[in-house]
């Protein structure tokens, strides 16, 4: 199948807010330098995705500024397909975000993204990306905190997505500086009718709950229940469960010496959905997600040190090694 364009449709179509990223090297109130990137859990699973071979095409707002720029570039330099995407033309600005090392390898974050054009995005942004034979529409409970129009705009991908047959991965990925968890409760719940694979870490499992106090047995059943054909719970230096009707499989984290846990859970994502679209079985999934997670905690940034598929197999080298 081709587009009408001739060009062949998305693997994966994602979108969200993508913002400038200044990364700082200490405290931010003591000064000092400043690197500038870019950061977005939806690009940063469609990074990871286009590094390991995937047609991979992000929808979404930035504003018409240099740092807007900067994210369509690094997303193209990345071939991203980002036809789909929208300079916003009313003054509101890309959003910002600022990260700090404090403790180890803890990070803490501040946004700068009310009134950006990301929170702005609608369905009318959006719905024309899921293009006949997309096979997998990606998306995150960050996105309907934005804003109703962000909110309204991954609702609609969602159903439309799930009509027309498209895979639909939500991944949770809580973000408390953004919104109280009653508010994201009520929020994903009704997003949740039209998911097929759902991604949360343990603690995020109660915001797609009516019962947010549910163990987490009960929690997956009612999940699975409700028409989530599979439930990843991401469980960081433990590992991961996959469960579906038939039970569930866990998997090891891969060991390795931590940098910076920052995109750590959309590598995973990255990797779980790589092995998905390859037709792998859950083991292998969830091997190739903890091996793309061992890739960005091993390195710093988001996106930056995640692989190629090539590269995949370079945890299994043995310690020292130079690849000559």
């Amino acid at each position: 199948m081709t587009t009408p364009d001739g060009a062949a449709p998305p693997d994966v179509v994602t979108f969200g807010e993508t913002m400038a990223a200044l990364r700082a090297q200490g405290a931010l109130r003591l000064g000092g330098s400043l690197g500038l990137s870019v950061a977005g859990a939806e690009s940063n699973v469609a990074i990871g995705l286009a590094r390991l071979g995937h047609r991979v095409r992000w929808a979404g707002r930035v504003g018409a500024d240099e740092p807007g720029a900067l994210v369509l570039r690094t997303l193209r330099a990345e071939s991203i397909d980002t036809g789909h995407a929208v300079t916003d033309d009313t003054g509101r600005p890309t959003g910002l975000l600022l990260t700090e090392p404090r403790l180890g390898t803890l990070t803490r974050v501040s946004y700068y993204r009310a009134g950006s054009a990301g929170s702005a995005v609608s369905p009318a942004d959006v719905l024309p990306a899921l293009a006949p034979g997309t096979r997998v529409l990606h998306l995150t409970g960050i996105t309907p905190a934005l804003g109703p129009s962000a909110a309204e705009a991954a609702l609609a991908a969602a159903r439309a997505a799930r009509e027309s047959g498209i895979t639909v991965c939500f991944d949770v990925n809580h973000r408390s500086r953004l919104w109280s968890a009653d508010r994201a409760r009520t929020a994903l719940r009704p997003i949740l009718a039209h998911v097929d694979l759902l991604v949360a870490s343990e603690d995020e499992l109660p915001l797609v709950l009516d019962r947010p106090d549910a163990a987490e047995p009960e929690a997956v059943d009612t999940l699975l229940s409700a028409g989530v054909r599979e439930v990843v719970v991401k469980r960081g230096a433990r590992g991961a469960t996959s469960f579906t009707a038939d039970g569930g499989t866990d998997r090891a984290a891969r060991r390795v010496d931590a940098v910076d846990l920052v995109g750590a859970g959309d590598a995973f994502v990255a990797g779980y959905l790589s092995g998905l679209l390859d037709g792998a079985d859950i083991p292998a999934r969830l091997h190739r997600a903890v091996t793309t997670a061992a890739f960005a905690v091993a390195t710093r940034g988001d996106w930056e040190g995640l692989p190629t598929r090539d590269e995949l197999g370079l945890f299994d080298e043995p310690d020292g090694t130079t690849i000559r």
